[in-house]
């Protein structure tokens, strides 16, 4: 692994800042310091809430934006999802690529699968059309809640209230009350977590993985651990989340604030 950094100066003796999250060189290893002929970019990232991750994670990371970007111009790469959170249960990562330009999603997923044997997601989109789904979709605003990237994300939006949209994600959490015993944790999570954001959408409450983690322990009277792993007492838990999803219902159908 190569990394570049500056020269700062110290009080007693100059010095050189490694980040903390880095792919390789632990504390206590011995290094050479050689200057640089020419500058070079550095391959910093922006961590957005993401306060820890695992080595190989940073490692992966760094190679899936160095694939990205020699395939051609973009304006920024951002990962997201469960491959943020601790420990290595998720199925696949999540890549946004934001470019003005025409991205062959297949190609590019393909090409990231076989070079690096791990399966990913990619959306490829504008940076207006990135902010018109954070403005209608809280699944989106719930996406940028936690992220890596190679620029830090700037933005401010009015909420709208696309009824479609909305109907349609809480039409699929319909899932959770149809096929609860043949569902593992995570999905049940999942469904759970896209009902209660929609809900936290409707309210103008912000869409954070904090909010939907309190709002599943006020209204259904559980954690979000014991969901993701299907310590549920089914009898109560139905009851009580066919009342959060009709309560969400009606909102959606009434719109904002609707009480």
């Amino acid at each position: 692994m190569e990394m570049v950094s500056k020269v700062s100066k110290g009080s007693i003796m100059d010095q050189i800042y490694l980040p903390k999250k880095r792919a390789s060189l632990p504390v206590g290893s011995y290094v050479v310091v050689s200057p640089l002929t020419t500058k070079r970019e550095g391959r910093k990232l922006y961590y957005h809430h993401v306060h820890s991750l695992e080595p190989i994670k940073v490692a992966l990371m760094h190679q899936i934006f160095d694939i990205i970007k020699n395939q051609g111009e973009c304006d920024n790469i951002i990962i997201t999802g469960s491959f943020l959170e601790k420990g290595f249960r998720f199925n696949d990562v999540d890549i946004l690529v934001i470019t003005e330009n025409t991205v062959n999603k297949q190609v590019l997923e393909k090409k990231l699968e076989n070079m690096l044997n791990i399966q990913v997601q990619i959306l490829a989109l504008s940076f207006d059309a990135l902010l018109q789904g954070v403005a209608t979709d809280p699944l989106y605003e719930l996406m940028l809640d936690k992220y890596v990237a190679k620029r830090r994300i700037i933005y401010r939006v009015k909420r709208r209230c696309n009824y479609k949209v909305l109907d349609l994600h809480l039409l699929k959490s319909k899932t959770l009350m149809e096929n609860f015993d043949h569902l593992s944790g995570r999905e049940k999570y999942y469904w759970v977590r896209n009902t209660v954001a929609i809900f936290l959408f409707l309210t103008n409450k912000k869409v954070t993985m904090h909010a939907i983690e309190n709002e599943i322990e006020k209204t259904l009277n559980t954690s979000a651990i014991k969901v993701k792993e299907n310590m549920l007492n089914k009898k109560e838990f139905l009851r009580k989340f066919k009342e959060y999803y009709a309560k969400t219902f009606e909102k959606v159908s009434r719109g904002f604030d609707a009480e």
